[in-house]
């Protein structure tokens, strides 16, 4: 039997809950998502861990061979681009505040040029010396266009084979079903528009018609 791809299953199944898992895949597969995931945060919480540190630590906690605690490591660098993200953000909030701890600091010894420097070091680093962007004039606005379409594919839904029969069936089952509905021709109205809208024109003096209108 086939275990689905590790990678996959982890990129869909990270916070899966636990008991889930166990309903869905193999022990030894659930055992390898929950070590991703809980490597997952021990990189959030070390941004700056190495691989052999990674591997010692995946080790220690779980008692795997090294080769095992390597596969774990390829899972997890398959989610880097979740980890940076997560990572930028971690180390960007880090300096925020070595740099406020920096500038109180320096307030407290009056002194004022690493307080100048710690500020601009902040200000650099959230780009507050940056304009905000402008919003996008409604006259500069692409439009999207949109093609109808009635193939489901487009969502990656297989077209029912044969759908029109089986519509005709479904609507032929119910009629014989439910006497109570009948089928109601269209029909032309009568308005009797020119009763209702006599002729609006008079001749005129010299013999030709003339609008009232």
């Amino acid at each position: 039997m086939a275990y689905p791809n590790a990678i996959e299953v982890c990129r869909a199944e990270l916070f899966t809950k636990e008991v889930e898992l166990r309903d869905r895949y193999p022990q030894a597969l659930v055992d390898k998502v929950l070590r991703v995931r809980e490597m997952y945060n021990w990189f959030i919480a070390n941004p700056d861990g190495t691989d052999r540190e990674f591997v010692a630590e995946v080790c220690q906690r779980h008692g795997i061979h090294r080769t095992t605690a390597y596969s774990d490591l390829a899972v997890v660098k398959s989610l880097l681009p979740m980890l940076g993200s997560a990572s930028r953000d971690f180390h960007r909030w880090r300096t925020n505040e070595m740099l406020i701890a920096t500038y109180k600091m320096a307030e407290k010894r009056k002194d004022s040029k690493t307080m100048e420097r710690a500020a601009t070091a902040y200000g650099k680093l959230n780009r507050v010396d940056l304009e905000d962007e402008q919003a996008i004039p409604l006259d500069q606005i692409l439009w999207q266009p949109f093609t109808a379409t009635d193939d489901p594919r487009v969502l990656g839904i297989e077209p029912i084979p044969n759908i029109q029969s089986k519509i005709d069936a479904m609507i032929e089952k119910y009629r014989r079903e439910t006497i109570d509905i009948e089928d109601i021709e269209y029909e032309e109205v009568d308005l009797e528009l020119d009763s209702l809208f006599p002729d609006t024109t008079n001749p005129s003096e010299d013999g030709s018609e003339e609008s009232l209108l």
